[in-house]
């Protein structure tokens, strides 16, 4: 992950396996962004109203994909084996890589989130929802083999 995010302070990865020889990076990450359970969706307009007030952006999850998002995150660089997104803010910067490795039985998606905070409100807000995050991204994950 070097390089994707120089400074970041948080990372982590989850990992499924697939049996889908043809699934690419895009494919996989609409199935965790756009196949997502509606409690996920929930918390995220929750998530939107509590933080806009706060200055962080606050993406609306569109349902059409278009060639420079995934759900509600801009692409920043696709590979049929990689695929990252994720924005700049003034409180942190984030992204997320979905990567595709493998063949036949031993396949793999693995998502890897990547946080650099700036200021006292970006770490306060990491602090807050990763409860929440090592929830949702493993419950997203889990939409990618179905």
């Amino acid at each position: 992950m070097k390089g994707l995010l120089p400074g970041a302070q948080f990372g982590d990865s989850f990992r499924v396996a697939v049996n889908d020889d043809t699934l690419d990076a895009r494919q996989a990450a609409e199935r965790m962004f756009l196949r997502g359970p509606s409690w996920i969706t929930a918390l995220m307009k929750l998530r939107n109203l509590v933080v806009a007030p706060l200055g962080l952006k606050t993406p609306t999850h569109r349902k059409t994909i278009v060639a420079d998002s995934i759900g509600p995150f801009p692409v920043i660089s696709e590979t049929p084996q990689r695929l990252v997104a994720g924005f700049d803010d003034k409180h942190l910067d984030f992204r997320v890589i979905v990567d595709v490795t493998g063949n036949g039985p031993n396949r793999q998606v693995t998502a890897t989130t990547l946080v650099m905070t700036h200021n006292l409100p970006g770490r306060v807000y990491l602090a807050t929802i990763m409860p929440f995050h090592r929830i949702i991204v493993p419950a997203m994950l889990r939409q990618v083999p179905n």
